[in-house]
């Protein structure tokens, strides 16, 4: 079956920091290129870089999430370019912001079609949340695993929850691992 885990393709990385003061949103707005601020619509001011792809959404808290990156790497440098627009407005803020990576969203495949009937009986139905007519994955939450994994028919697979690249590393082994014992993977 060959190592699944050079299947995987991180597809979003989501994390938080804080510039620890309070923030006037419509004065950002004015003041930075390449925002946009509607508060009817949302809540936060959202400013987007190119290189590294992502938007930092910035909340009158001072509190900053980031979404869209394709690595931790990207994620942190994508809030380092959005806290230099900032301070070249004259705001204090960190030099070196503390970012708390929330949720790691990655794809990868078992190369095969899953019965996903007989997994969501063999995974154990206090595990599995599986409605066909609702959704047409199964998702599967391991007490063993740190995150969640949405298994399709296709043999596709969504990994979200982590909070390092490992976490997905380790739920993709663990399930083909659990699908092999259970004679519904070769």
């Amino acid at each position: 079956m060959g190592d699944l885990t050079e299947t995987l393709s991180v597809e979003n990385v989501v994390g938080s920091t804080a510039l620890e003061q309070e923030l006037d949103l419509e004065s950002l707005a004015d003041d930075l290129d390449g925002v946009s601020y509607n508060p009817d619509q949302f809540p936060g001011l959202v400013s987007r870089t190119t290189d590294p792809k992502a938007a930092s959404l910035i909340f009158r808290s001072g509190k900053v999430v980031c979404t869209g990156a394709s690595s931790t790497e990207n994620l942190t440098e994508a809030v380092e370019l959005t806290f230099g627009k900032l301070r070249r407005l004259g705001l204090d803020v960190p030099d070196d912001p503390e970012v708390t990576i929330q949720n790691i969203v990655t794809s990868g495949d078992l190369g095969t079609r899953l019965n996903l009937n007989a997994i969501a009986i063999g995974f154990g139905l206090e595990a599995v949340e599986y409605e066909p007519e609702q959704f047409p994955g199964l998702v599967y939450r391991s007490d063993e695993l740190d995150v969640v994994v949405l298994l399709f028919g296709s043999g596709k697979l969504v990994i979200t929850g982590g909070s390092q690249p490992s976490d997905a590393e380790d739920a993709i082994e663990a399930v083909q691992a659990r699908l092999i014992d259970l004679g519904l993977l070769e």
